[in-house]
């Protein structure tokens, strides 16, 4: 096997870790010696020893020694003290010869620094090894850890004609069974979703995903973020008066009714927001999203899933805070003037306003596609 056959399986071993390990990255490991594969090991929560660790402890366990051998990581192993010792601590204890890492920690402090260390302790260090897609597994670690603030992907399911509901707000199921499927996938890896108060009000959705059997107790229930300036959430409402009703929060603003928001803060999370600065453009919303956004960074939110209708899904793409979109669309068309879009708001007043995404890609699921692409940044 090649170094990047290598790398491939640390990559599968390190999506092992979906869903769980936030605020940590993703991270997968394996220990070659002699062309054998003697150690696999993943990182499975933030507070668990690291993906090398893993690997080591892999190895060992089916008694084998490390000294001499190969470590192959999908990221660059981290040199300081947090909750764990550093990696690099272990990799030099452990007599390994040569590590091969796909990509650099994206945190400025640390970057490079893991190599540095290894290389003065005689071991070989080669980094660059399917870079890309090692890049890529951590988007959302990698933008949270360099700007605080969550990485944000807008899902909407919506006809070829972007009709996410009818003109009576009627929109199950616009999409087929494995687009939904898939949806919930987005839901697992992510952190928080957030809706609009309408969303709430027509469909009055659990916002939670589906444990199978084996992944009770493994996986943390989503954050659940609603945007309602004026605290019109029913305390009837799913996301109010559930079993996760702790993990909800309720965005009101400064002008909001006080006895609903009294009400709603007796059974939920409720922050009042500050008022929205006027200069930021194309936001529908009433709330201030740079706020709010650096708000949930500090509170350790990574990735943020935005299912909101056209107002809310346009307050985050046309207003510049959106970093990555799923779109999934159904052979079907709608139409009408007032069927509800996906994208609404205002619009861009001319085409060098549009969004512009990039890194396309398309995706069959059934009879429906799934867009996904980056924004460029404005």
């Amino acid at each position: 096997m090649t170094d990047a056959a290598f790398m491939r399986l640390a990559l599968r071993l390190a999506r092992r870790g979906n869903g769980t390990t936030s605020p940590n990255p993703l991270v997968g490991a394996v220990l070659v010696k002699g062309g054998q594969i003697i150690g696999c090991g993943w990182h499975r929560r933030a507070g668990l020893p690291h993906a090398e660790i893993e690997a080591l402890r892999d190895a060992q366990t089916h008694g084998y020694s490390p000294r001499g051998a190969t470590l192959y990581v999908t990221l660059e192993p981290c040199c300081t003290h947090g909750r764990t010792p550093p990696c690099t601590d272990a990799i030099i204890s452990a007599e390994i010869k040569k590590v091969v890492i796909g990509a650099t920690d994206p945190n400025p402090k640390h970057a490079g620094k893991g190599f540095k260390i290894l290389q003065r302790a005689g071991i070989e260090v080669v980094h660059g090894i399917l870079s890309d897609e090692c890049t890529r597994l951590n988007e959302a670690f990698n933008h949270w850890i360099i700007h605080h603030t969550p990485f944000v992907t807008v899902k909407a399911a919506m006809t070829l004609d972007g009709k996410i509901a009818t003109a009576g707000g009627e929109s199950k199921w616009i999409t087929g069974e494995k687009t939904r499927a898939h949806g919930m996938k987005l839901r697992q890896a992510s952190d928080a979703i957030l809706v609009g108060i309408n969303t709430i009000l027509a469909d009055d959705p659990s916002l939670t995903f589906r444990k199978r059997k084996a992944e009770s107790g493994k996986r943390k229930q989503l954050r659940r973020i609603v945007l309602d300036s004026r605290a019109r959430t029913p305390l009837e409402a799913k996301v109010v008066s559930d079993e996760f009703a702790a993990l909800t929060t309720i965005v009101v603003g400064k002008l909001a009714p006080k006895k609903r928001v009294a009400a709603l803060a007796k059974k939920t999370n409720v922050v009042i927001a500050p008022a929205k600065k006027s200069a930021i453009r194309h936001s529908p919303s009433a709330i201030d999203l740079r706020w709010l956004l650096k708000k949930l960074g500090a509170e350790n939110v990574t990735s943020l899933l935005v299912e909101g209708g056209g107002e809310v899904n346009a307050s985050f793409l046309l207003g510049g805070f959106a970093q990555r979109v799923a779109f999934f669309y159904a052979p079907k068309i709608l139409g009408g003037r007032a069927a509800r879009k996906g994208v609404a708001g205002d619009g861009a007043r001319n085409l060098s306003e549009v969004v512009q995404l990039h890194d396309v890609e398309w995706r069959k699921l059934g009879e429906d596609l799934l867009l996904t692409a980056r924004v460029v940044a404005g």
